[in-house]
């Protein structure tokens, strides 16, 4: 069976781990955030951080001990060796993948037109198709213009935090208009903007030295996003104000406006690079999770089908590419964003745990990287990645329960349907 090119260094999955993080979160979310959180927001950001650095560390020790796409599906499958449970698990974040990059797009689209006129569905399609073809051209291609927009995106962050920096100290920023709950409902919805970072172990396979790369880049990218992020909001209501932030349907173009006339375009440019960004690795990393569960024999073999020329998984990539197409015409983003945290934080959690298990079920495996702080074989910070978690769930909205719940309908019917016709 032909194999997956491995061409990523810890330049390239870096760029890969910043580039994801940074995306459209930051540019759409944080405005939203602030309304909840008021000049605190920050603090909502540093609770994201600490999530995403604790279950990292999981990730890391699973990925190197078991460094393969469909990441996971296969920590949950090596942990518990049950197929449904698995399953779920690697359905949930292929379709994560689906809602986010069509959202994304969306948001690309919104962002295309104010600069161009381009009609925002058309413009989140092109987007998609683009990506797509990046996606079928090959891994290296993709890094190459992933690393272009990544530097891009983060110039435009820079830029925002070197203009309202004369404008630090204007606000308090201890201050909780809707207390230490509202602090904690903005970190469970800016959530969204972390996202990613663990989607590095589902290119595994395509890392030059996937034992050596993977923690360095897990480190380097959460240590730099969660840096930029913490700046930019302590900037971001320092120069508007949470109020007239939480109202803003393009924040950050109105930060930069308002630090200096003129620069707002400027930031709605950057944030096209963002953006379009985004939707070309969430692309790249589901079409990987479907190839990686088809070669496992979870999804229809035809998915894992490699072009020889490419050497990339075609057929995946087609179906995926088609999904988020079909699905650009989600709105509602703060919603959508809401139901992707939860789902987010139903994976971390079966992470975290598949982590606990192994480390009874098979403490004599050779682990090339061990998350620090343990009692004995009991790891600590899973157990507060785990309640993190569970925390922050409960800080969503109601109606983003009744999402789930159509999500796991889906994942069970096609499951039964492709047990069915394997037998």
């Amino acid at each position: 069976m032909a194999k997956l090119k491995r061409a990523l260094g810890l330049k390239e999955l870096t760029a890969y781990g910043v580039g994801i993080i940074l995306g459209a979160g930051i540019y759409a979310l944080i405005g939203h955030a602030a309304g909840i959180a008021g000049p605190a927001v920050w603090m909502s950001f540093l609770i994201g951080a600490v999530l995403a650095s604790v279950t990292a560390l999981s990730y890391i020790e699973l990925g190197t001990l078991f460094p393969k796409n469909a990441a996971e599906f296969v920590y949950t499958w090596e942990a518990f060796k049950n197929k449904l449970f698995s399953f779920m698990i690697g359905f949930f974040t292929i379709s994560i993948g689906v809602i986010a990059s069509s959202v994304v797009a969306l948001a690309f689209g919104g962002y295309l037109h104010g600069v161009t006129g381009i009609p925002i569905v058309l413009g989140s399609l092109g987007l998609v198709a683009f990506c797509g073809f990046l996606n079928f051209w090959g891994i290296e291609q993709s890094a190459k213009f992933n690393i272009v927009f990544t530097i891009v995106e983060v110039l435009g962050l820079l830029v925002i935090i070197i203009l309202g920096a004369k404008f630090i100290g204007s606000v308090n920023y201890f201050e909780m208009p809707n207390g230490l709950t509202g602090v904690l409902s903005a970190a469970a919805l800016i959530f969204f903007a972390y996202i990613g970072f663990e989607d590095m172990v589902n290119i595994a396979e395509e890392v030059k030295d996937p034992v050596k790369v993977l923690p360095k880049a897990f480190v380097l990218s959460i240590l730099i996003s969660s840096l930029i992020y913490i700046l930019v909001a302590l900037t971001a209501v320092s120069v508007i104000g949470w109020e007239t932030l939480g109202t803003s349907s393009a924040p950050l173009a109105d930060v930069a406006e308002a630090a200096m006339p003129g620069s707002g375009i400027l930031l709605s440019i950057v944030a096209l690079f963002a953006t379009a960004n985004t939707v070309l690795i969430i692309l790249i990393v589901e079409s990987r999770m479907m190839w990686g569960m088809a070669r496992d024999k979870s999804l229809p073999k035809i998915l894992s089908k490699i072009h020889k020329g490419r050497r990339t998984p075609w057929v995946a990539i087609l179906l995926s590419t088609i999904i988020a197409g079909i699905f650009v015409l989600t709105s509602a983003i703060t919603t959508i964003a809401q139901v992707t945290d939860l789902v987010v934080f139903l994976i971390f959690i079966s992470v975290n745990v598949s982590l606990i298990a192994l480390r009874y079920k098979k403490p004599n495996l050779k682990r090339p990287f061990k998350v620090p702080f343990n009692i004995g074989k009991f790891p600590v910070l899973p157990l507060l990645g785990i309640l993190i978690s569970i925390g922050l769930m409960t800080h969503l909205e109601s109606v983003v329960y009744s999402y789930l719940g159509l999500i796991i309908v889906v994942g069970l019917f096609i499951y039964i349907i492709h047990e069915k016709t394997k037998s």
